[in-house]
């Protein structure tokens, strides 16, 4: 079954409660308006539930993981905030389709561990996903550790996903936080998963979104500098969102045709045309990412 591992849908209760906003993220009618990006007319049509589905399937897809978009800030509010605008993510989300899987949030300002715990008995729930702005240093790993730990618990994998972008100084092209900030989140989250991460969490698996920024890439100059990338990781894998066949290529030549799943980030880009690339990375790696493999070993 080919798998879509990264896909946002907003159901219509989170939407409204977008809406409900004052401050950051929030919508007006169809505009998102973030911290650190230009406002982003949102299609209303790709968050029709029935129309992404009939499409997905006509397209020859036969599960979608979808979750709320990480740059949204959300898992960052402090308090109740970002608290209640999860609650309603996971109690509408899972009201989508059957179709659609769905990433679990978290806040990350004040993390509940126990709240975790109880929203992952779901099985519609395929794991957590978590802003890579919130685990951008080893002791961010190790002090949302209590969150991981859940997860790994549960037998469920992590998603690693962009977090918010940070504010620039004067005007910037609307492509400048996804090909900027996101990157370098990525590649700091990876270095900090490569440092910390699998020491604290042995069993649990972890996809990096976006190819991780393409950090693996960096592994020579990683040598050059004291460090070593170590023996390939069964349990790390990376997401292929807005990348092609120059970068995927390069990063297999690295990390392995088997530690790459296919994920399109719809409705903000378009899915990879299955003729081209390895039939692995819609199914079988999919499926291994999410079911396990056997236990990790030291290294990306």
């Amino acid at each position: 079954m080919r798998i879509d591992c990264h896909q946002h849908l907003w159901p219509p209760a989170f939407v409204a409660a977008l809406r409900a906003r004052d401050t950051f993220p929030y919508l007006r009618d169809w505009t998102l308006y973030l911290p650190g990006e230009n406002p982003y007319p949102v299609d209303p049509v790709a968050h029709d539930a029935a129309r992404r589905r009939d499409r997905e399937i006509a397209e020859g897809t036969g599960r979608v993981l979808v979750s709320l978009s990480s740059p949204l800030g959300i898992e960052h509010l402090p308090g109740t905030d970002g608290a209640a605008l999860i609650d309603t993510w996971h109690r509408s989300a899972l009201e989508l389709p059957d179709f659609f899987h769905v990433w679990a949030a978290a806040p990350v300002t004040d993390p509940d561990p126990d709240a975790l715990a109880r929203v992952l008995t779901s099985g519609r729930i395929a794991g957590l996903q978590l802003p890579a702005t919130a685990l951008g240093d080893p002791a961010a790993v190790e002090r949302l550790s209590p969150l991981l730990a859940e997860v790994e618990r549960a037998g469920k994998p992590l998603l690693v996903h962009p977090g918010p972008a940070s504010a620039e100084k004067g005007p910037v092209p609307d492509w400048w936080a996804a090909v900027v900030p996101y990157i370098a989140q990525m590649q700091r989250s990876w270095a900090a998963w490569h440092v910390a991460g699998r020491t604290l969490h042995p069993r649990l698996r972890v996809v990096f979104a976006a190819l991780a920024g393409l950090a693996p890439l960096h592994h020579e100059r990683l040598a050059a500098r004291g460090g070593a990338l170590g023996a390939l990781d069964p349990n790390v894998f990376y997401e292929t969102s807005s990348y092609g066949t120059d970068a995927i290529g390069s990063l297999v030549t690295v990390v392995g045709e088997a530690a790459v799943v296919h994920g399109s980030d719809r409705p903000y880009a378009q899915p990879l045309d299955p003729a081209r690339f390895p039939a692995a990375f819609f199914d079988t790696n999919p499926h291994r990412l999410l079911a396990g493999t056997p236990p990790a070993v030291a290294g990306a």
